[in-house]
């Protein structure tokens, strides 16, 4: 009873919390000095959210304990040294499962968070739009239904007598509140539904308006917003912080040929991204499988840039966005002491171009590569379709660019510029009077 007592009494507000020990585990000698870089990728995330961070902490780690994670005698080096620095909160970069969350507690007596909820809190502090709010207050919901028990720890040992058949106290608010995550979870994702309807009668009217589309991703803090801003003259947030965009922001740009084209600023990737906010955040991350052409922006100054691209190429594939046409964007080339660096990712990826946003440095070969890439996307023809192939002429409708449209006895006659992936289906409808 003593330990449940002493549960309660540490119910915390994570905003109330000013400063953090942030904590990492490593398997081999060889892996210290990636969790180092990974810890200071946690102290970003913590200083993002309003944390000092006043230790890091690599620990070396066998086996995951399934109680405490960690080794109860590394577990109390953290306490000790949690202590020393006056941690209000211990964060580790590992996700880790409510249980050992709630005994790790019992032990520093303090809040443990995990890498997966602080970057839900931060993105719970930074969403701006409807949209935004309610796929972060879904992801959230779905992080605590498994962890609503550790809520009721104190109430847990509770009897209401009657020989132990009547559930306790805790037993009977845990269902409770199971049921009403459960039904804030329904109503939140039909409200996404409908915002998620919106979304696609947008996107719909672009592919009507024939105009191409260009994603702008790549890992969180690599300069998205700021090749925005130089491209459009966009007055887009831009901070020296993770996560600084969270919503999508669409700008209309023309190419030196006289082609309008859309560009579209997307939410930083990041890795060990949560699945929930994965999910969560589908329909706005969608705007990269919905898009025309992908600009990969990678920061080829930072020392970890190959695993962010990575990470990056790992949400596209869980996104099933991998086979997009991508142009990858190497950014902040200006400050690259090695430039061996460019000639290895021109090795490992298609259509690589160096640039520096901030420096306006780069572009004009960046612009002529989205040119090209455009050109090899789509196509212009002239089709006689029959009156009766009418559906096919709406598929045109909706994926393409309709030019010129006429009618003549049973035929529809049509100048249409089309994606590439669809002419197959045209084929046998080419009108060769046309020249």
């Amino acid at each position: 009873m003593k330990e449940d007592k002493l549960y309660e009494d540490i119910k915390y507000d994570i905003s109330d919390l000013k400063t953090a020990l942030a904590a990492g585990g490593y398997n081999r000698a060889a892996d210290l000095p990636l969790c180092k870089e990974h810890l200071d990728e946690l102290a970003s995330l913590a200083t993002t959210y309003g944390f000092e961070v006043v230790a890091q902490e690599p620990c070396s780690i066998r086996t995951i304990d399934a109680a405490l994670f960690f080794g109860k005698g590394k577990v109390d080096e953290l306490r000790q040294k949690g202590e020393e620095v006056g941690a209000d909160v211990i964060i580790f970069d590992d996700e880790i499962s409510p249980n050992q969350q709630r005994n790790l507690e019992r032990i520093f007596k303090k809040p443990v968070i995990d890498r997966t909820e602080l970057i839900l809190e931060i993105f719970s502090q930074r969403a701006q739009t409807k949209e935004a709010m309610l796929q972060v207050e879904l992801a959230k919901s779905h992080y605590q239904m498994p962890r609503l028990k550790r809520l009721w720890t104190h109430l847990s040992r509770q009897s209401s007598g009657g020989g132990g058949f009547l559930k306790g106290e805790g037993e009977r608010q845990i269902e409770i509140d199971r049921r009403l995550v459960r039904k804030q979870i329904t109503r939140l994702k039909k409200e996404l539904e409908e915002v998620h309807h919106q979304r696609e009668v947008q996107r719909k009217s672009r592919v009507r308006s024939g105009i191409p589309t260009f994603s702008i991703i790549g890992y969180t803090n690599v300069g998205k917003s700021t090749l925005l801003n130089a491209l459009t003259d966009a007055d887009v947030l831009m901070e020296d912080k993770l996560f600084a965009t969270l919503d999508t922001t669409t700008r209309k740009f023309t190419l030196p040929n006289h082609q309008e084209i859309l560009l579209i600023d997307t939410v930083g990737f990041i890795r060990k991204i949560p699945h929930t906010l994965v999910a969560a955040f589908k329909s706005t991350l969608e705007e990269a499988v919905f898009t025309d052409i992908l600009l990969h922006l990678i920061d080829a100054n930072h020392t970890l840039a190959e695993e962010h691209a990575e990470s990056t190429y790992a949400v596209l594939k869980e996104l099933t966005a991998e086979d997009k046409p991508i142009i990858t964007v190497l950014n902040k080339v200006d400050a690259l002491e090695d430039k061996k660096v460019i000639a290895r990712y021109k090795l490992k990826y298609p259509r690589v171009v160096p640039i520096s946003a901030l420096n306006h440095e780069g572009f004009e070969t960046l612009l002529e590569m989205m040119m090209t890439i455009l050109k090899d996307l789509r196509k212009v023809v002239h089709l006689r379709i029959p009156q009766k192939e009418y559906a096919l002429v709406s598929e045109l409708m909706e994926e393409g660019r309709i030019i010129t449209q006429d009618y003549e006895e049973n035929d529809i006659l049509l100048e249409v510029e089309i994606p590439k992936a669809l002419a197959h289906k045209v084929e046998k409808y080419h009108d060769n009077s046309t020249g």
